[in-house]
């Protein structure tokens, strides 16, 4: 059985490594780590520096146990641990890493200290090890006697007085303090600031000698791995190796500290919520973009965006048609035609019929409108309000109908997938984004890239902003009433990376955007702004974060979309409406009525 065991943890450890080779930036250290379900491999595979086995010296055998009543048969410090060690030495598995094995002798010291030292005389490669030591815990002999034991062997110090003798020093590895000695914060909220000078405190004067520290009895959490990451703790206590090592490993890439600013615009309010006939509907959508991720815009903004100061705000439930948790094809269709229907969707009902989009349904009733994204065009997004595509990935398709669409705007990227001059057919394409604006012509475009357009952090700068106000202009030029959609389109693409920095610098890049829609509505007057998302992407979270510094901490539950309800801000006359929770198939409907165009229903094409 232990052999099968052996090769069980051997193919395991094989395959973890291979996939999985990385470098550990905090020493953490396995508390009990016999007691995990495979003891030494759980924290070896997982990177950790410091693994701490309890022993016992009964009937001349080391067993790794905290008392006599718990011991197992064959569980001992060389199975468990020092023939595994070995192996992995020897066959190279794993990083190799520097690995301290802290023995806490549970039973009479010297004699369990002299089996100790017989046992791992067969273990060379362990003893002689740059990177491996072995640190004495627990029950030791008296200080003044560490040095009558030979150089493989350190031991732990639990206390802070200052010891003479220097060649006692050397012998000591490490200083280990009860946690509970100092505070008794939980791990959940933050220390008091009382509590946290006598922590640092300790962990300075530890310090001062020179050693590593250890803290024991310390809470289990995410916020207090990080917090003792932060405070200097060179050996972090957990009872959950993966855990642990996963949260900490991720820790800096998930930190973001911002440097893109959306100037906040606080509107007039003058048209907000008025009873005023409508002309113009302008809808934003961030991609992806939920609550989460507009709190942590917000908060890395400083506390504010111009998004934040409307006060008309819903929710929308995203569910598709055929499914929980929608994808953008699905979901761009239904705010595009107010028809529930399935993932991948392009414009077509759930019998794969062409629906009615807003931009067709008010051309009927003389508006223009336009489309800019920070996608491709034939993204789908942008492709649900202009294209009719049984599939998404039918790209050739739904590029083929941008000129057939009713857009007389639009501002994308992918050039590449237009090529062919017949798919912009009836459209001028200009070079600079900045002469849409003073454009006469009818119909006008521009391509932000050849293939995807770059993110804000790899140098898009303000362009989307840039584009909003010069398709607004455009619009407006035409002296018809207009509809016009814009989408933030990367919010979701670093949601689906899990990146933290560029969720937050493309919700902030977003806000710019929203602020010029805002502004040209309290300029119109006669202009209703909804701001939305598609759906809420990667489960987002942002446990903790700095206002001051613009720092956020992001954490994530997935790669992919999530089910959660996405929030719902307007702003000018009858923005009141739209307000509430409800279905993101009521979004048309409710547009259509504010505009009071005698429309009473939706019909296919």
């Amino acid at each position: 059985m232990f052999k099968i065991y052996n090769f069980f943890v051997f193919f395991f450890v094989s395959i973890h490594f291979i996939t999985a080779q990385h470098e550990n930036r905090y020493k953490i250290h396995s508390h009990n780590d016999y007691l995990q379900n495979m003891p030494f491999w759980d924290a070896y595979t997982n990177s950790l520096n410091s693994i701490e086995v309890d022993i016992f010296l009964k009937n001349d055998v080391l067993y790794a146990t905290h008392s006599e009543e718990d011991i197992i048969n064959n569980h001992t410090i060389e199975n468990l641990y020092l023939l595994p060690l070995q192996k992995a030495i020897e066959l190279r598995l794993g990083n190799q890493q520097e690995i301290q094995l802290l023995v806490d002798i549970k039973s009479e010291p010297y004699a369990a200290l002299k089996k100790l030292m017989t046992i791992l005389m067969k273990y060379p490669s362990i003893i002689n090890s740059e990177n491996i030591s072995i640190v004495i815990s627990g029950n030791r002999p008296s200080i003044n006697e560490f040095i009558n034991y030979p150089d493989y062997l350190k031991f732990d110090y639990q206390s802070l007085d200052t010891l003479q003798n220097k060649k006692v020093w050397d012998k000591i590895a490490m200083i280990s303090l009860d946690y509970t000695a100092y505070t008794n914060w939980n791990g959940k909220g933050r220390m008091t600031t009382i509590d946290y000078k006598k922590v640092k405190t300790v962990i300075d004067k530890a310090h001062s000698y020179g050693k590593p520290f250890r803290f024991w009895a310390t809470p289990d959490s995410k916020t207090a791995w990080k917090a003792f990451a932060e405070l200097g703790v060179d050996y972090i206590n957990t009872d959950m190796p993966f855990e642990s090592s996963t949260y900490l490993e991720t820790l800096k890439k998930r930190i973001y500290h911002n440097k893109i600013i959306s100037k906040v615009y606080t509107p007039t309010f003058e048209p907000d919520q008025k009873n005023i006939p409508i002309k113009n509907v302008v809808l934003l959508i961030g991609d992806g973009n939920g609550l989460t991720q507009i709190s942590s815009s917000t908060l890395a903004n400083g506390g504010h965006l111009t998004l934040t100061q409307l006060k008309s705000i819903g929710f929308l439930k995203t569910q598709s048609a055929d499914d929980f948790t929608t994808d953008s094809a699905a979901a761009g269709t239904t705010l595009a035609t107010g028809a529930k229907t399935y993932n991948r969707a392009i414009g077509v009902d759930t019998s794969k019929q062409p629906l009615v989009n807003i931009t067709e349904l008010l051309s009927e009733h003389n508006f223009v409108s336009g489309c800019i994204t920070t996608d491709k065009m034939i993204g789908a997004t942008p492709a649900a309000f202009y294209a009719h595509q049984k599939d998404r990935s039918d790209e050739k398709d739904i590029a083929r109908d941008l000129s057939k669409s009713k857009l007389s705007l639009f501002i994308g990227g992918g050039a590449e997938d237009f090529q062919d001059k017949e798919l912009t057919a009836g459209f001028t394409v200009l070079d600079k984004v900045d002469a849409i604006g003073y454009y006469k012509g009818d119909k006008v475009g521009h391509f932000l890239s050849k293939k995807d357009v770059p993110s804000v952090l790899d140098g898009r700068e303000n362009i989307l902003a840039e584009a909003t106000k010069n398709g607004l202009e455009f619009l407006n030029s035409k002296n018809k009433p207009f509809f016009l959609m814009v989408e933030g389109a990367q919010i979701d693409s670093f949601g689906h990376f899990n990146d933290v920095g560029g969720i937050v610098s493309e919700g902030i890049d977003f806000d710019t955007a929203v602020t010029e829609a805002i502004k040209f509505a309290d300029k119109t007057k006669n202009t209703l702004v909804i701001v939305t998302a598609d759906h809420e992407t990667s489960g987002f979270s942002i446990p903790q974060g700095n206002i001051g510094e613009k720092m956020i901490e992001g954490d994530f539950i997935t790669h992919d979309h999530t089910g959660v309800m996405v929030p719902l801000f307007a702003y000018g006359p009858h923005s009141q409406e739209f307000q509430g929770v409800y279905e993101n198939s009521d979004l048309l409907g409710k547009i259509i009525k504010v505009l009071d165009l005698g429309i009473k229903g939706y019909s296919k094409l």
